[in-house]
């Protein structure tokens, strides 16, 4: 089994029935063709990921970051097909882009179960009111704001676990990968809620973070520092690797030097607070 095609089916799912029609077009389909026409794509991704990598033992520090991954993931999923499962919730315009979102999400969800094996976390319940706070099925902008949350989330998880990650080039490829598609789905989320709003050309949703910015209060520890802080800084951090990139915007004449200078890099985010995020939305 190709690796390259699953690492690539994370970022778009169709690259494995494309796969399987090019091996069928030669004449070897093989079983994973044979069988692609019974099983969902994911539950065929699944299935080729067990087959194409085989771990005697995974080190606990991987398990856990890829753990943390899968909870957002279950998260993700489950949000994104309940929304589109809801009538009259997504506007038929913007149907496809989350029909896409969510092809994505249940396929990372099949691929982290699928390596962990008997070692991944079960699947949380969940209750996308969080106690009540959100209309997020029946408003669609509150349904836009959370999933632009979860969506940075994924982001500043996947660059907070990556040095767990380290040890193993599958794992660590595997991760950003994701972590890449993560950043693309909360740009287009974004860009969506700008077009929304009540002066699109005052709206103030780029496709990227602003300092630590947040227009719902409730989200904001998306946002905010983790824990310790000086290894995982909000996002208004703008010193990296000891150069305040702040100075240096205003050094060559970049206007609000400041957000620029935040816009340019994502944060990483510990695992103790991603799940204390994700852990707003578990049912009580």
């Amino acid at each position: 089994m190709d690796k390259q095609i699953i690492f690539n089916a994370l970022e778009d799912p169709d690259v494995i029935e494309r796969a399987v029609s090019r091996r069928g077009a030669f004449g070897s389909m093989g079983k994973w063709a044979a069988g692609l026409a019974m099983a969902s794509m994911p539950v065929a991704l699944a299935a080729m990921t067990k087959e194409a990598f085989a771990f005697d033992h995974i080190p606990d520090r991987i398990v856990n970051a890829l753990n943390v991954a899968l909870v957002l993931e279950y998260l993700e999923a489950e949000f994104y097909q309940i929304g589109l499962a809801t009538s009259g919730l997504i506007p038929a315009q913007d149907r496809a882009i989350f029909e896409q979102i969510s092809k994505h999400e249940d396929v990372h969800v099949a691929f982290l179960r699928a390596v962990l094996g008997a070692q991944a976390a079960r699947r949380p319940q969940f209750d996308f009111t969080a106690g009540g706070q959100f209309d997020t099925f029946t408003n669609y902008q509150t349904f836009l704001a959370l999933s632009q949350g979860f969506e940075d989330t994924g982001v500043r998880a996947y660059k907070g676990q990556a040095p767990n990650l380290m040890a193993s080039d599958v794992f660590l490829t595997a991760a950003l990968r994701i972590h890449s598609v993560e950043a693309r789905h909360a740009s287009q989320v974004r860009r969506l809620r700008g077009m929304y709003a009540g002066q699109p050309e005052q709206a103030p949703f780029k496709g990227w973070p602003t300092l630590d910015q947040v227009d719902v209060a409730a989200l904001q520890p998306i946002y905010g520092p983790g824990m310790p802080a000086s290894m995982f800084p909000s996002e208004a951090n703008v010193v990296q690797l000891g150069i305040n990139t702040a100075d240096l915007a205003a050094s060559v004449g970049i206007d609000n030097p400041m957000e620029a200078a935040s816009e340019a890099f994502d944060e990483p985010l510990d695992l103790r607070t991603v799940l204390s995020i994700a852990g707003m939305f578990a049912q009580r």
